[in-house]
């Protein structure tokens, strides 16, 4: 099979390995002339960062650079883009690299022209009827690692500095105009990033399909997605260079996201906090938590994981398939307990409080009150 293609699902995607270099190609379709690229520190000075400034030179579009992102973006590294944006003069971004590079320039192309604080357009209700939809430029988005998937998102994750809360802001004009998919640009991925990663776009496909709201399509995007993480993770992980598997990850990770239209859930309510207070790496704080989880729901979930687990591959229905996320977390080098990763247990009241406001328990099978989540918390800690 040649993993090349040209999709309009949900948004214009051009998949394969080798084309960043149609990056002119893909701003000359959104109407960008003059792009910005955000991206975060840590592949600011990275060759895949310098190649795709070269593609965009060499085109004439400059090479204007933004890379004052932290690994959980907040709004003081939004302030600095959009000045940035602004003094520049661009009239469109290029939002390049994992989750954070991704969120933080889709949010500089979304603020770059309104006048209200972001907060003002938090994922709660109609809140995003307030932007003015005229004044958000156009995105072109290219992932660098496979697993959150904003590339196809609508809505960026923002830490609130000052509280420690994660923020979900929301537009339906946030979603890039194209993406371009280049399993090369995953190639030198670490091996715990590549872990975490893919353990997000796992995360995301168990959580959609455990949502119980109706969403058929999403439930079967979902279930594919936890078939390609199943079988392209662990070579993904155990040879970098094997492009066949980015490249199913890389696909993994876009049907994650759009997956989770249909919810998220207790995993996410837990690790959002987590990772606001103790700037942890989310897909890793994910992968900790979902073993708990699953077997917090295992009531109302257990069927249709019985069903998932026939399709997988995985003996024993949803017990089997709880055993195997335990056992694919200890391949993939994933630690056993938040406190291996900086949380306090101390803390559980606080973050008990945080993830019950978070929007993510809204799909959560049961429902969730504070002590169900400080009983997690503590199972996982």
């Amino acid at each position: 099979m040649t993993l090349i293609g040209n999709w309009t699902y949900p948004t214009a995607i051009r998949f394969g390995a080798g084309r960043v270099k149609e990056l002119p190609e893909a701003c000359a379709e959104a109407g960008i002339t003059r792009p910005l690229l955000v991206t975060d520190r840590g592949l600011a000075d990275l060759p895949i960062t310098a190649a795709a400034l070269d593609i965009l030179e060499a085109s004439g579009l400059g090479r204007e650079l933004f890379a004052d992102v932290d690994p959980n973006p907040n709004e003081r590294n939004l302030a600095a883009g959009v000045e940035t944006f602004r003094a520049g003069a661009h009239d469109g971004v290029i939002a390049f690299g994992g989750g954070s590079g991704l969120d933080l320039g889709k949010m500089v192309a979304f603020m770059s022209g309104q006048t209200r604080p972001v907060w003002d357009f938090e994922d709660i209700g109609d809140w995003w009827t307030r932007a003015d939809a005229e004044a958000i430029v156009p995105i072109v988005a290219v992932p660098t690692t496979a697993g959150t998937g904003s590339e196809v998102g609508r809505a960026s994750v923002i830490t609130n500095a000052k509280t420690h809360e994660k923020k979900i802001i929301f537009h339906p004009r946030v979603l890039p105009r194209v993406v371009i998919c280049d399993p090369e640009l995953t190639v030198g991925m670490p091996k715990a990033i590549t872990a975490g990663t893919g353990l997000d776009a796992f995360a995301h496909c168990v959580e959609a399909f455990s949502s119980p709201h109706y969403h058929p399509m999403s439930q079967g995007i979902a279930l594919e997605g936890m078939r390609l993480v199943k079988e392209y993770l662990p070579r993904a992980y155990a040879d970098g260079t094997d492009l066949e598997a980015r490249a199913h990850m890389m696909s993994a990770a876009m049907m994650g996201s759009t997956a989770f239209q249909k919810g998220l859930g207790a995993i996410h309510a837990m690790s959002h906090p987590i990772g606001a207070v103790f700037n942890s790496h989310h897909g890793t704080t994910n992968a900790i938590c979902m073993p708990a989880v699953l077997a917090f729901n295992a009531d109302s979930i257990r069927e249709r994981f019985d069903m998932a687990a026939a399709y997988l591959g995985i003996a024993g229905g949803f017990d089997g398939f709880r055993a195997f996320v335990q056992v694919l977390n200890d391949q993939m080098g994933i630690p056993r307990t938040l406190t291996e990763i900086g949380a306090d247990p101390e803390r559980i009241d606080d973050l008990a409080a945080m993830a019950i406001a978070d929007p993510s328990c809204g799909g959560n099978p049961v429902t969730l009150t504070v002590e169900d989540l400080k009983g997690l918390f503590r199972q996982c800690m």
